[in-house]
């Protein structure tokens, strides 16, 4: 018994080398075979039949409305933080000159300026200094993962020979990410069960003629 369990269990491993997955593991349901009859290396491999595959980002924003030798681009994929929040801060930030919108979000940092909210309104309260706003808030986790990514956007600006003082954020968004399903703990034992939506950032810098001032 022992052989001819190492006889299939070599012919199940040369199978799933040729055929891949999907099929070895149909060969192992239509011959009832459990783990034991196959080697460790099939094994592992019948619960994650999914391969880890890394993504190809891209960005919203068309590669021919911009130009590769003005502007730099840099983001942040699958963050933790609140695609809400973010969705406003890089509205706030967009159309700012860099060093300004860097300023600003270490203002927002320290609770010294707050975002002014213009979709997710519902039960927010007044915040001094807002302009063209009612509500308004300070994101301070959404706000520092923004900072990395335009001190990102500004190194590769910089690595490209562009001027720090005259680039311009032309294009700022955020995209809701994969959701994944978690539970948060409860009373007597029990779990309730709950959607994280992680979230991606986008950024795009351009170098401003010498004329032109800041906004």
């Amino acid at each position: 018994m022992h052989v001819e369990r190492e006889k299939l269990g070599n012919e199940t491993r040369l199978t799933w080398k040729k055929v891949g997955f999907k099929k070895a593991k149909t060969l192992c349901k239509a011959s009832m075979l459990t783990e034991s009859h196959i080697n460790r290396h099939v094994a592992v491999h019948l619960h994650s039949w999914r391969e880890y595959k890394v993504p190809k980002w891209g960005y919203s924003i068309a590669d021919e409305e911009l130009d590769p030798e003005k502007t730099a681009k840099a983001s942040a994929r699958e963050i933790r933080v609140s695609h809400k929040a973010a969705r406003e801060v890089c509205r706030t930030i967009k159309g700012m000159m860099l060093p300004k919108a860097k300023q600003y979000l270490n203002d927002v940092i320290d609770k010294k300026k707050p975002v002014p909210y213009m979709r997710f309104t519902k039960k927010l309260g007044h915040r001094h200094g807002l302009q063209k706003a009612f509500v308004g808030r300070y994101p301070v986790k959404v706000s520092r993962y923004v900072l990395k990514v335009l001190e990102g956007a500004e190194a590769n600006a910089e690595n490209k020979g562009l001027d720090i003082d005259r680039l311009r954020i032309i294009h700022a968004v955020s995209h809701q990410g994969m959701k994944m399903k978690r539970f948060t703990p409860r009373a007597q034992g029990r779990a309730s069960p709950k959607i994280e939506i992680l979230t991606h950032i986008e950024i795009v810098v351009e170098e401003r003629p010498e004329t032109g001032g800041e906004a």
